[in-house]
């Protein structure tokens, strides 16, 4: 029987291999950042002034990431003039010490604008313990708190932004079995409002969908992280394949996924890290 290698193992086989096209930007394009933008109207809020998110995900902090490439999406970001920001998940890859100058590189989105975020499956919990040892989240809640971010686990926040009323909800992550949707989505209602969901893994969809939301935002699949020629993106960590990125309308409803800021391993191909936008469109 063929062994089934999984996307870690080939990313450390792919790596070895890279050594000798390691500097071309072009395929192993780790720091070569991306801004994509996207539009969605919203037709039952017709008339009311464009709204912009920032939509970041996956800093994967690490021997890999360095600060300085997420001070780079930062300040990308933030170059674009959002109103809202919204990130989803995996702020560390494994057991992380520099927790204070990574607040410090974070701190500037809640300072320009209402800034919330979901943990991911490497942030602690339940996945994090049977494979890197640490179930605890609370480093990587701190460093929310310390940088101005508002984390939602399984809750909701109102905000209300240039003449916009939104229900914000962060969900527990998917692989750690900490989705509680009940609680997440018990105060938010209200059909004068825009629901957004921010959930790691594009997976979540499954357990979403009885519940009325908007736009559900994710990470996760670091846009396939591998993009090869005809298998498209063979490793992207999702059982679903049609949500591995970018904007997507399901029945109405409006799923985003971002390739993301960081990686594992330190190696992209063909899908180059990217700072994402949504405009809300009445």
């Amino acid at each position: 029987m063929k062994k089934k290698y999984s996307r870690r193992k080939f990313l450390t086989v792919l790596g070895l291999s890279a050594i000798g096209v390691a500097g071309y930007g072009g395929v192993v394009e780790s720091g070569r950042f991306i801004i994509r933008r996207h539009q969605i109207r919203l037709g039952r809020f017709s008339g009311r002034t464009s709204v912009t998110i920032l939509h970041l995900s996956d800093f994967h902090a690490s021997p890999v990431v360095s600060l300085e490439q997420i001070s780079e999406a930062v300040e990308l970001g933030l170059g674009c003039k959002p109103d809202l920001v919204c990130l989803t998940g995996d702020f560390i890859t494994r057991r992380y010490d520099r927790f204070d100058e990574y607040a410090a590189v974070l701190s500037p989105l809640a300072k320009h604008a209402p800034a919330f975020a979901c943990l991911g499956n490497h942030d602690g919990g339940a996945w994090a313990k049977r494979r890197y040892g640490y179930p605890d989240t609370a480093q990587v809640s701190t460093l929310l708190h310390k940088s101005g971010v508002q984390l939602l686990h399984n809750s909701a926040e109102p905000v209300h932004v240039k003449g916009w009323r939104f229900n914000i909800l962060g969900l527990g992550d998917y692989w750690a079995g900490d989705m509680q949707p009940d609680l997440a989505f018990e105060h938010a209602t209200g059909s004068d409002s825009v629901t957004i969901a921010l959930a790691h893994n594009p997976d979540s969809i499954q357990e979403l969908n009885p519940y009325r939301w908007d736009l559900m935002l994710c990470g996760h699949t670091h846009g396939g992280q591998l993009r090869l020629p005809v298998l498209g993106t063979p490793f992207a960590p999702v059982k679903d394949h049609r949500f591995v990125e970018g904007l997507h309308n399901c029945n109405g409803r409006w799923v985003h996924i971002t390739r993301g800021v960081g990686n594992l391993l330190g190696i992209r191909i063909n899908c180059p890290p990217e700072v994402s936008l949504i405009t809300l469109v009445g």
